[in-house]
Parts: C-alpha cells; structure tokens; sequence
C-alpha cells in the first residue's frame, strides 16, 4: 500500500518535520452572540498548530457572509491558514465567480471544492445543483478565476532600477471531499472513487474524508484510491461522536451504517460526562489506528468547541506544537 506520505508536499500538505499535522473544521456562529464564544475557540485550536482551519458556507451579511468574517480572523488573529468551504448547490456561475473573488481579494487562498447536498426534499431528478454540476467543475473555476484576478506578479531586479521581473503566481490550494464507504448517491461501488479522480485531474492537491467509525474504512479505501490512480494527500476526517442524539443526527445526515459498538457504548452511559468520555477515546483510538497505517495527518471536526478534540488528542499521545501569536493565556 502506497501511504499518503509518499505524495509531493505544498502548503497545506502534510509537513514531515513538525509532527503529525492537524487540521481543524469550524462553522460560523449562528448569531452575533456566539463569535466571541467561536472566537475564544480559535484561538485555542489556533495555538495547538494546525495546518488549516476550515471554515462551512454559511448565509448572512455580505456573498460569504458570516463565514467570510470568520476567515478574516484566522488569517488576521492567528498563525494559521484559513480555508474556505464553497458548495455548487444553488450556486450560478456569476454568483460562484463572485464568492469566489470575494474570498481572494480577502486574502484566502484556501479553498475545499464541495458538490453540496441537495435542499431538504429534493432529489436527483430536481435541478437544486445550478450552474455547477460538480466538485470537480467548482476545483477548475477557483483555479480560473485566480489566475484572470491575478495572472502573475512582478519583483524588482538588484542592481537594475526600473527594471522588473515577472514572477510565478501564489496559487489556490483547492481541496476536495472524500468518502471512504462511498457517497450516499453513487450508482455504483467505484463512482466515488472515479469522482475523486476527476476531482484531481481538475487541479484539487488535497482530499479529507467525511467521517468514518473503523480504521479499515479509511485504509482500505486509500488502498483503493491508491491503485486506480489517485495521488494526493487523503486526509481522515474524524469526528468526535460524544452523545446518542449526535450519532442519531450524523447518521442521518451521512447515511453511514450504525456503528454498533459505539452506539452501544454511548447509550450504557448515564451521564454526559461519561458519553463524552466514551466518544473522546473512540476518536483518539481512530487517530491512532489510521496514523499507524500511514495517514498524513488528522483532520477533526470540532463543532465550534476546542475541549473535545484537544482531549482527543492528548488521550491519542498526538502532540500539539504552541504558536505564540493570540494564543490563549
């Protein structure tokens, strides 16, 4: 099995010489309220050194509306990356040029490509997509409008005032979804890996998976993408399962199988303490499991709370490195 290890480093990818890299995902706060909370929470994820924080799409304000604040400030506030999440669902070709635009002239350059789910309601047959039928036509419109934004730069030359030279262009990192026990809409077994090919020949430098509850789901499915051609970084999305009710919920929105032990586990808890606990050390024994397999890192989902999966980390023995700037005191 070829790890993702082996696959040619960038930005956002995979940096052999700090540890195991992490990368967190976050949404916009739902009210005005909660952003000194999301702030707060930041800050703390900022300071174990992550590689990116991802941020959802969501509605409000300006064309990225709350998301786009909360972007501004990962990259103003901490030493982190921001990434930005944009979907294809409902979305023009004008009204994704816009976004997209918006987001780089805010100085990100982090993008995950997302086909999106169809509204509540509607299905296959219904023309919820818009313009954008594809991650993989969202991955090439990024790349396009970048370089019509910002085609090449120019640097002076030593010793020649006046004179300049061109240079090559900061280009978006464009990173994509994965799943492991294939999507909930394939037509068949493979299709999820053919779309993730399609996704990398598009320009995407980097996939996360959507959760997963065996390691084997995620190592097999490597393997898999591995041997029909995929060569980017695959990077496990794992989340933090502390509560019956979550499990109930992220089951019905993946369409994943029940994972019984887990389930059995949570639901023999009688207090959220000891859920909590129950969920912690299922994700760190993932984190482990999928590491020693050759994952390149650990992406996890933090839902807008830094206690769960800085404990998932510690119960894992997977170190955090501190950036000083705007870490918590």
């Amino acid at each position: 099995m070829r790890t993702d290890s082996s696959a040619s480093p960038s930005r956002l990818h995979p940096r052999p010489t700090v540890g195991v890299p992490l990368s967190f995902e976050v949404y916009p706060p739902r009210s005005a309220a909660r952003e000194a909370a999301l702030h707060e929470t930041i800050r703390h994820l900022a300071a174990a050194g992550p590689q990116f924080i991802s941020v959802t799409f969501g509605a409000g304000g300006s064309v990225g509306g709350r998301s786009l604040d909360v972007l501004r400030f990962i990259r103003d506030e901490t030493a982190v990356e921001p990434l930005a999440h944009i979907t294809c669902v409902g979305n023009t070709y004008a009204a994704a040029t816009g976004l997209i635009r918006e987001f780089l002239d805010a100085g990100i350059l982090n993008f995950l490509a997302l086909r999106g789910d169809p509204p509540e309601g509607a299905d296959e047959g219904d023309s919820f997509l818009g313009d954008l039928q594809s991650a993989a036509e969202l991955v090439q419109l990024i790349d396009r409008v970048q370089a019509a934004q910002a085609p090449y730069t120019e640097a002076g030359v030593p010793g020649l005032p006046g004179a300049a030279q061109l240079q090559r262009r900061l280009r978006a990192e464009i990173a994509v979804a994965a799943f492991p026990n294939g999507h909930p809409r394939s037509r068949h077994p493979n299709e999820h890996i053919d779309a993730l090919l399609a996704k990398e020949a598009a320009g995407a430098t980097l996939a996360i998976t959507q959760l997963f509850f065996h390691a084997d789901d995620y190592l097999s499915f490597v393997a898999r993408s591995r041997e029909a051609g995929v060569m980017m970084p695959i990077l496990p999305g794992i989340m933090p399962i502390t509560s019956p009710g979550r499990l109930r919920r992220v089951l019905e929105l993946t369409g994943e199988e029940r994972p019984r032990a887990l389930a059995f586990a949570l639901e023999t808890e009688s207090t959220a303490e000891g859920q909590a606990e129950v969920g912690i050390a299922h994700a760190a024994d993932l984190a482990q499991a999928v590491l020693a397999g050759g994952a390149p890192g650990i992406h996890l989902y933090a839902f807008n709370e830094h206690d769960t999966v800085l404990a998932v980390l510690r119960e894992a023995g997977i170190p955090t490195h501190s950036l000083q700037r705007n870490a918590p005191r």
